[in-house]
């Protein structure tokens, strides 16, 4: 578990792992993005930034060893925690041993692209009922390839996380924070912080983890913002218009909206829609706020509801 100065069970260096990794006989799948955080200083950030407290059902997607998990077990009410591969899950039963508030499951997050697994999410909202005032948080170093999926499809739940906690792949973190009018500002950006306040923490280098990825990384903390969320009248209309916004990027405005209401609505209606809204036809989807796309979306969405 967690030792008297606060640091994880084996502390996760490279030498601790080196030596665990051996004796198991495994080692690191990276096409599962196994790349484990050594620095013991960015793991801690990690966990204070989520500022983790007892009424907190904590989810960690790649249990890993279980290093993080054991610090947050010290502070949550309870840590569900996901690792797909079976060699690192019998580990990290072992290093876990004892810890009477951790679920672990051993299942893939995702049941596909668009949705999570059934059986994560039921893990969750048993914990989150069985006391009141318990709040749902995402803390993770999370696989690179399944980041994105993970992300917007806890935010499209009816009851998402309060705030999700997470390394990524730096790539990931500038498209999350991405102001408008910029290369990495899209659908995801909107999608985002349409709902939450979003905070870069720190950016970390290859160096920090083994195996070391070619990329940089970073901590992101996005906390819900209940405000931002309510005015958002239809998630998923919302999440499908926005996507298809950015389906075809250097399209201009006009014609990104001819193909998104394509046998809905003509070019008069939609350059009639334009104008009536203040709207450049001929600008790109990227410049358009997070506050615009939500009353184009809107205005789209009763003409839908209209025809």
């Amino acid at each position: 578990m967690v030792d008297a100065a606060g640091s994880p069970s084996g502390n996760q260096t490279l030498s601790f792992l080196l030596r665990r990794f051996a004796e198991a006989g495994i080692r690191p799948r990276t096409k599962l993005g196994q790349n484990f955080l050594v620095d013991l200083n960015l793991l801690r950030l990690l966990f204070r930034s989520a500022e983790i407290g007892p009424d907190d059902v904590v989810l960690e997607v790649g249990t890993g060893t279980g290093s993080l998990t054991a610090m947050m077990a010290e502070q949550a009410a309870v840590v569900v925690t996901v690792e797909l591969d079976s060699q690192l899950f019998q580990l990290a039963e072992e290093e876990l041993h004892g810890a009477a508030n951790v679920r672990m499951l051993q299942i893939d997050a995702l049941k596909n692209k668009n949705r999570l697994q059934p059986e994560l999410l039921e893990a969750v909202g048993l914990e989150l009922d069985a006391a009141s005032g318990r709040q749902f948080k995402l803390v993770a170093n999370l696989p690179y390839s399944i980041a994105t999926p993970l992300l917007s499809n806890l935010l499209a739940l009816d009851r998402p996380p309060q705030s999700m906690t997470v390394t990524i792949q730096k790539e990931l973190a500038d498209r999350i924070t991405a102001a408008p009018a910029t290369k990495d500002y899209g659908a995801l950006s909107i999608w985002i912080q349409s709902q939450c306040r979003v905070e870069l923490v720190r950016v970390i280098p290859p160096s920090a983890f083994w195996p070391r990825p070619k990329v940089h990384s970073a901590i992101v903390r996005l906390e819900l913002d209940s405000e931002r969320r309510g005015r958002i009248s239809d998630r998923d209309y919302f999440h499908r218009f926005v996507r298809a916004m950015f389906f075809h990027r250097r399209k201009f405005l006009r014609s990104e909206l001819l193909s998104v209401m394509k046998n809905r609505l003509d070019k008069p209606a939609v350059d009639r829609i334009l104008d009536e809204m203040g709207l450049d036809g001929t600008a790109r989807a990227e410049a358009l706020d997070v506050p615009a796309m939500l009353a184009l979306c809107e205005r789209m969405r009763r003409e839908d509801l209209e025809a």
